[in-house]
């Protein structure tokens, strides 16, 4: 049985559909990566899996672990073991990093944690990003550069190890050692047991050093084709224009 299964879907936003008739299988321990020109709808199927309410699903349906989530809220989505990085990652004053993933964790699991444990592995997971400790108790991403805003990001990634994660262009506007770091943040979560992902990306940059087991092309909100990690390289060489024209 795959993790999620998109059926049919059919996703509009201000009455305007975008995407039309999606249909996606994820196994667990699977990475997919889905590709495609700026406008093609990829951050809105991302959305649309989490359950924003600006993404209205029309038709079709999606499936996680098995159940039905069409209609469950974000916060029951995250529960159940879905996560989403953002490509414009919200400020929160007030609330330090380390607070915010402690408590994202108890809201997860419904249990408390031990404080000593949580702190040897916020550290841990702090070093393989390269990421200064210090930022633990910064406000989460308050006068963050963009670099730092992706590194907390996977940082929580990696803190709340959900059963499927959502990479929405996490590389976006970083330079080449800001790629590396979250790149080793990524593939630190692919050798998490079962964890899944769905990295959206209109580059390649980010995935030189990870393993891909599937490559979608979305255009015009149609998925155009399919393959396996081959088809990043050929689209890094040739780009989207052969899809494009289809």
């Amino acid at each position: 049985m795959a993790l999620v299964e998109i059926k049919d879907l059919c996703v509009s936003v201000e009455g305007n559909e975008i995407l039309k008739g999606i249909n996606l299988s994820i196994g667990k321990g699977e990475t997919h990566v889905l590709m495609g020109p700026n406008g093609a709808g990829k951050s809105t199927l991302g959305n649309a899996l989490m359950g924003n309410p600006a993404y209205q699903i029309t038709s079709g349906s999606i499936y996680f672990n098995g159940l039905d989530i069409k209609n469950e809220s974000p916060d029951k989505r995250a529960k159940a073991g879905m996560f989403m990085s953002f490509q414009n990652p919200l400020e929160i004053p007030g609330i330090s990093v380390s607070s915010f993933i402690r408590n994202a964790i108890v809201q997860k699991t419904g249990e408390k944690i031990k404080f000593s444990q949580y702190r040897k592995d916020l550290a841990a997971n702090m070093e393989i990003l390269n990421f200064d400790s210090a930022y633990k108790d910064r406000d989460l991403n308050a006068g963050f550069s963009g670099g730092e805003k992706k590194k907390a990001e996977i940082l929580q990634l990696l803190m709340l190890k959900p059963k499927f994660a959502i990479l929405d262009e996490t590389d976006s506007g970083l330079d080449v050692d800001a790629v590396r770091t979250v790149s080793a943040g990524i593939e630190a979560y692919q050798h998490q047991e079962d964890g899944a992902l769905l990295i959206i990306t209109h580059s390649t940059k980010i995935l030189e050093s990870l393993h891909v087991d599937y490559t979608h092309v979305l255009v015009k909100g149609e998925i155009v084709a399919d393959g396996d990690g081959s088809l990043v390289e050929e689209i890094n060489q040739n780009g989207f224009e052969k899809y494009i024209g289809e």
